[in-house]
């Protein structure tokens, strides 16, 4: 039975290690390396993890287990705060085509929808991809440009596509 819930800044070791797996298995899906988050503090980690009004970290548990987990964090700016952003979305490799990722974006979104003021929820996919871009647009995300070389990985140049999901769309356009 899947579980999809806020990781507590206890779970914080165990939500790195997961978020080092994506980083060591998929390079090229991620604008954080490897390298760089080995030298990252645990408190750190746990500061990332800490919810507040602005950020939070959902993980899927499976039996217990850890198995995926996806960001969001908002933008604080006055003129920019009615966006956030979708970061770190990952899933072990065996839950992957069995609905956790689809679970995981859902459980975002509501969460943010329920954020006074946001209107849009924005996430970057390199275009290779496809299994995740499929899954963002059945979501209801749109492509809204194409950031290319947007990322080198092994020498390897990586597109990555802007997409939106638009809350203010649900509730109806405002002056």
């Amino acid at each position: 039975m899947l579980n999809i819930r806020p990781v507590t800044v206890d779970e914080a070791s165990v939500l790195w290690e997961l978020r080092l797996e994506a980083l060591g298995t998929s390079p090229e899906a991620f604008g954080s390396s490897y390298e760089d988050a080995l030298e990252t503090p645990l408190e750190a980690v746990r500061a990332k993890v800490e919810a507040t009004e602005n950020q939070f970290i959902l993980g899927a548990y499976a039996d217990g287990e850890m198995v995926g987990m996806a960001g969001f964090l908002r933008q604080t700016a006055r003129k920019t705060r009615h966006k956030g952003f979708i970061w770190g979305v990952y899933v072990k490799s065996d839950y992957r085509k069995h609905g956790v990722g689809k679970g995981l974006l859902e459980a975002v979104i509501e969460q943010a929808r329920r954020m006074e003021g946001l209107e849009l929820i924005q996430l970057t996919v390199v275009t290779a991809n496809r299994g995740a871009r499929q899954l963002y647009e059945s979501l209801g995300f749109q492509s809204y440009g194409l950031e290319r070389n947007a990322l080198i990985v092994d020498g390897i140049r990586y597109d990555e596509e802007l997409m939106v999901y638009e809350l203010l769309s649900e509730k109806g356009s405002q002056p």
